[in-house]
Formats: structure tokens, C-alpha cells, sequence
């Protein structure tokens, strides 16, 4: 298929998302721009003090969670692919007084527009589903880190991507080893603020959790953590239940709902 024409049209769909989803409740800006931070507690207790730290945030759309960690002393740098939202990235960063830098690129050619090397690479939360190659994305991952770099991802979980959403009740429909891309065009997105109905397009690829972990080592990378987790910090699939915690889970729990892997470069 043309990846390139694939590109471009998830681009323009997140164009599209960016004011939609920053006048929503879901990304609670105004709540974010008086100091509310946008980090969960999976991501907050894996990278823990990054004060001092370099950090390199892949797919960061307009920048919440870049922030939230340049709040917390790390000098971030966030990569995303649309451009409108790294045009309110950068308004955020000279608004809040933080030192954050932002950088519109395709995620997979980091390394052509960043050179520096970083303490630790954050990814989370709907990333790797829009990447049909995850062997250059690993490989990006370990060119940006230092020696010593450590690298976190926590996403979706690949079984929660086998369903098909734009029907009610969802329908398992997409092999967890599919190679194909899953092009899926419908009205709305998950930060909907009820009034917006634009038409999404989007092309996206599902992931092993096998082949996450192997493009990490065959890259050089040491694994230090894997974990499945049933709750989810946030309710963007059908029919989820709060917890006690806060968070959303399946109410019978039949698969996780997330994963989280921490690696390390040597």
C-alpha cells in the first residue's frame, strides 16, 4: 500500500482533532494550564524523579504530557506528525514559561530532524497503532537514547485492538497478528465535545506484544519490565466500569486493558 498517502491522511485527521480535542473535557486544558498535570500514575511511578533529566516524548500531540514533564524539571523534547499540534504545543510552552521544544516530523524519522541523545524516551496511551513498521521505530528509539537511556512505553493493549468500535456492541474483527492496515473512516473521536462531528480517517496497524519486545532487544535495547494492566486511566472503549482507583476496567475483566515496558540501553 502507499504509506506515504497513509501518512498523510492520518495527518489531516489529527489536524482536524487538535482545537476539538483541546476544547474538550477530556483534555481539561484549563484545569492543565493552572497546574493540573496530564501524567498517570503508571507513567509518574515507572520514570520517576526526571528532574535534571532529557527527555524525548514520540507522538505528543499538543504537548500536555511534554509539559507536564518539563514542569517536573526534565528537559523535554516532544515529536509529533501534526503540525496544528505542534503550533499549540509551542503556544502552551511560551504561555506556561517552560522551556519545552517541539518538533513536527513523522515519529519514524526522528533521528532526521533530532540529533541529541536523551536520558529517557516516552511514548503512551495510542502511539504505536499508527506505525505499519515498528523495527525503525525501536531503532529510532535506541539512535536517541544515551548509554544508560532508558526508554518507557505504557499503551493500549493489542487485544483491545482486535475489536471493531464503529459497531454496537463491538465486534471482534482484526487478527492479533494482522500485518494488513485496518483503514476505519467515522464520524466523531474519542475527546468528542458533542457538538464537533467531524469524519476521522484513519489508517492503523495492530502489534503483538511479542513483536514490541522483540524490535526493543533485536535493537540492542535490555528489557527491565513488562506488565498488563486491567485498568485504564481512561473510558474510550465501550461499557467500562470506574474502579475503585478511579480508573476504567472491562467488567469482567476478560482481557488488560494496557501494557507498560520499560527498557534500558547498555
Amino acid at each position: 500500500m502507499d504509506l506515504q498517502k497513509a501518512f498523510e491522511i492520518n495527518k489531516e485527521t489529527w489536524n482536524q482533532k487538535v482545537a476539538i480535542h483541546a476544547a474538550s473535557d477530556f483534555y481539561a486544558l484549563e484545569d492543565f494550564k493552572k497546574g493540573k498535570t496530564s501524567l498517570n500514575s503508571y507513567e509518574l511511578k515507572a520514570l520517576g524523579d526526571v528532574s535534571g533529566k532529557s527527555l524525548l516524548h514520540l507522538q505528543c500531540h499538543f504537548g500536555q504530557d511534554t509539559l507536564s514533564w518539563s514542569r517536573m524539571g526534565a528537559k523535554c523534547t516532544g515529536v509529533d506528525i501534526s503540525d496544528e499540534a505542534v503550533k499549540l504545543a509551542r503556544t502552551l510552552n511560551d504561555e506556561l514559561g517552560l522551556n519545552a521544544e517541539f518538533v513536527c516530523c513523522n515519529v519514524l524519522d526522528t533521528s532526521q530532524h533530532v540529533s541529541e541523545q536523551f536520558d529517557i524516551v516516552f511514548t503512551s496511551y495510542g502511539t504505536i497503532g499508527w506505525l505499519p513498521d515498528l523495527k525503525s521505530w525501536a531503532r529510532m528509539i535506541s539512535e536517541r537514547l544515551k548509554p544508560g537511556g532508558v526508554f518507557y512505553i505504557v499503551e493500549f493493549h493489542p487485544i483491545a485492538w482486535m475489536f471493531d468500535y464503529t459497531v454496537s456492541p463491538p465486534e471482534m474483527k482484526y487478527g492479533y497478528h494482522q500485518k494488513e492496515a485496518i483503514y476505519e473512516e467515522y464520524e466523531g473521536t474519542y475527546a468528542e465535545d458533542g457538538d464537533a462531528k467531524m469524519i476521522s480517517k484513519e489508517y492503523g496497524w495492530n502489534h503483538s506484544l511479542s513483536e514490541v519486545l522483540s524490535v526493543l532487544i533485536e535493537a540492542g535495547l535490555t528489557i527491565k519490565t513488562v506488565n498488563e494492566m486491567d485498568a485504564s486511566p481512561y473510558n474510550v472503549f465501550p461499557d467500562l466500569v470506574k474502579n475503585e482507583t478511579g480508573y476504567y476496567e472491562l467488567k469482567d475483566k476478560l482481557y488488560p486493558l494496557l501494557f507498560e515496558v520499560k527498557a534500558k540501553k547498555h
